[in-house]
């Protein structure tokens, strides 16, 4: 027969089509009912293959490292050796179940592999335990990320970590080689990814022993059980197969940061139900609640006047808490940290977790409040300032603090006084003080008190030295004619400096006959301008002058020359001595004040004694052009002064002096 032979032509070949096939085949050697058995022979041994499917085939023979493999095909298939284990047992002839990958290869051999029938076989086994819940035995071989690879007879298979056990795994590689029990939970057939787990027959097995634990559980109920896990929120505890969680604050009745540092994993205690949600299946349990409460009985341990150690717990902006013992908190005020310093945030003074001793000063049992000192634990300074500090003593400190109302002055470490503005300087007004002393220089100065109530220690920069009003009293009579320096322009007039470096005022309606709109464009700072005295009050400390009636007496050239100084107006002789110079009012000036040391405020002075009666106004009598105080001025210029007051800061002048300015200022 030929080796061409097609199968199912040959099938095919039946009466009534046989020398039809005879013909094709060209076989004359056989009769019909010959060629006809040896066609259905041969149809038996050949089979309707198909690709990825099982098959059975015999071992033909062992070559190298292949095991040739004949399958009923045309031709034989060869598979490696490998395929068949370590230390196989191989004998020609054996049956041997292969899959056929592939009918030919690119050398068109038959390829075949039993590997893949050995997966098949277990694959099939694996669907069926899916299906019905059977168990199947395994052995986890190594860890991979997210959980374990378990050898399933053969195959292998993803275990989650939290499919290990009902308890969280801390040690994977603990679980590595044993061999457990696993229920397939997922199949993923295209990608033939199989899920175990081996929970799910810990909690079949505990299921009846949590339902008994669940029906019996009430309010009050004492439990023993294991830390199962430690969170910052608290404990969960496992009773035997049921979870209950300890909150951080029902683990101790004192103060702690972390539940660890109470209790540790896998550790057996006792714990009490507190609360129990029967839809939630949430069990509240407390460790704290087993102990005695710590305030019981304080009294009998603690009492006023005691001193105390702890450790520092919290700070807040008042103060520190302290932990005297587990659940006994005292509260250490600032005001309780230092005799002497103004402590502004504990942490001047204290630190956390720093153990520090205590006296305590109060303690109430119904509120659970006990109030500490540790500035107690020392004298109080301030009982021995009288003696080391007297009214009247003369001491050397140093400018700490310079306030609007006045400069805080050190004088030892822990100690300061307050030197009040208004005791800065004998003469001089000072509206703050910089003008005196810079932070951190040293000044001298004399204690005029001390509060040993109140912590307060009031001392003075100007009683250095010998109240000079007294010769100022002598020496500046009404009507003593000096000079001044101009120091400051104020809103009213001017302040003067004196021969003796003190203070006078002089009333802008003192400097000119006529009005003066700018004072600072006429009267510069540290020009020098003729004085007379029209008023001195010592004890208001206040000196009253005049530049008019200080020219009074003057030459017509010497009034000129103070005239042209000082870019007044032209006026004769005789509107200057005729002017009226009397008794000024200077309670409307607001240079003269007095300070109040209690509020450090400050406040207009008052007229001392009676008020100075205001001159009548009397009618001015009609006189040459050139005598009148003021000339008269045209009728724009009157206009001009009848505008608001933002727009008469600069005096009206002459086209002449406006030239000259634009021409200095170009």
């Amino acid at each position: 027969m030929s080796e061409d032979i097609n199968v199912k032509e040959i099938v095919a070949a039946t009466d009534e089509d046989y020398e039809k096939a005879k013909t094709k085949f060209q076989s004359d050697e056989y009769s019909k009912e010959e060629f006809l058995e040896l066609a259905k022979l041969y149809t038996d041994s050949f089979h309707d293959f198909k690709e990825g499917e099982p098959i059975k085939g015999k071992i033909v023979s062992v070559i190298d490292d292949n095991v040739i493999i004949d399958v009923g095909f045309k031709s034989e298939g060869t598979i490696p050796l490998s395929e068949f284990g370590e230390d196989p047992e191989i004998k020609v002839g054996d049956e041997v179940e292969v899959v056929l990958e592939s009918v030919e290869d690119q050398d068109g051999n038959l390829v075949l592999s039993k590997q893949r029938a050995d997966f098949l076989k277990i694959w099939d086994k694996v669907i069926k335990s899916h299906e019905t819940g059977e168990i199947l035995q395994g052995t986890i071989i190594k860890r991979i990320k997210g959980g374990m690879v378990v050898d399933l007879m053969g195959m292998e298979a993803f275990l989650p970590g939290s499919q290990i056990d009902i308890r969280p795994i801390r040690d994977f590689d603990a679980f590595v080689g044993k061999t457990l029990d696993f229920k397939v939970v997922k199949v993923n057939i295209p990608t033939e990814n199989v899920v175990v787990s081996h929970k799910v027959l810990v909690e079949e097995e505990i299921a009846d022993q949590r339902n008994a634990i669940l029906e019996s559980l009430e309010k009050g109920q004492i439990l023993e059980g294991t830390v199962k896990a430690i969170t910052d929120f608290g404990v969960f505890v496992d009773l035997g197969g049921v979870d209950g969680l300890i909150h951080i604050t029902d683990l101790s009745w004192g103060r702690i940061n972390h539940p660890s540092e109470i209790v540790k994993l896998d550790e057996t205690i006792k714990v009490v139900v507190t609360d129990f949600d029967e839809e939630k299946k949430r069990i509240s349990l407390s460790l704290k609640k087993l102990m005695a409460h710590p305030w019981d009985n304080i009294e009998n341990k603690y009492k006023i006047g005691d001193k105390v150690s702890g450790r520092v717990v919290s700070l807040t902006d008042y103060g520190a808490f302290i932990e005297i013992e587990k659940g006994i908190e005292g509260l250490i005020h600032n005001s309780e940290m230092s005799w002497t310093q103004h402590i502004k945030h504990p942490s001047q003074v204290v630190s956390m977790g720093q153990i520090i001793d205590a006296v305590i000063l109060s303690l109430d049992k119904d509120e659970k409040k006990i109030s500490l000192g540790i500035k107690q634990l020392e004298p109080d300074p301030w009982q021995s300032l009288m003696q080391k500090y007297p009214v009247g003593s003369k001491h050397t400190g140093v400018a700490r603090n310079l306030t609007n109302f006045g400069v805080f002055v050190e004088l030892e470490p822990g100690v300061d006084g307050l030197v009040h503005i208004s005791d800065l300087s004998w003469t001089k007004k000072i509206r703050h003080p910089g003008e005196v002393v810079k932070k951190g220089e040293k000044i001298d100065v004399v204690v005029l008190g001390v509060d040993v109530d109140q912590r307060k220690i009031s001392l003075g920069h100007k009683q250095i030295t010998n109240n000079p009003w007294d010769e100022f009293e002598k020496k500046y009579t009404i009507g003593t004619v000096t000079e001044g320096k101009v120091v400051r322009i104020i809103e009213k007039g001017l302040i003067a400096e004196l021969p003796d470096d003190v203070d006078g005022f002089v009333p802008a309606t003192q400097l000119s006959t006529s009005r003066v709109k700018n004072i600072a464009n006429h009267f510069p700072i540290e020009g020098m301008i003729p004085l007379k005295v029209i008023e001195f009050d010592k004890e208001n400390k206040k000196i009253v002058l005049s530049s008019i009636a200080a020219l009074k007496d003057k030459t017509e050239e010497e009034i000129q020359e103070y005239l042209d100084t000082h870019k007044l107006d032209r006026v004769s002789v005789q509107s200057i001595q005729k002017s009226e110079t009397g008794a000024i009012d200077s309670s409307e000036f607001p240079i003269f004040e007095v300070h109040d040391e209690k509020t450090h405020h400050s406040h207009p002075s008052k007229p001392q004694g009676k008020p100075v009666k205001k001159v009548e106004e009397k009618p001015v009598e009609e006189k040459p052009v050139e005598e009148k105080l003021v000339e008269e001025k045209p009728a724009e210029e009157k206009k001009a002064e009848e505008k608001p007051v933002e727009e008469k800061l600069v005096e009206e002048k002459p086209v002449e002096e406006k030239q000259e300015e634009n021409t200095e200022e170009k």
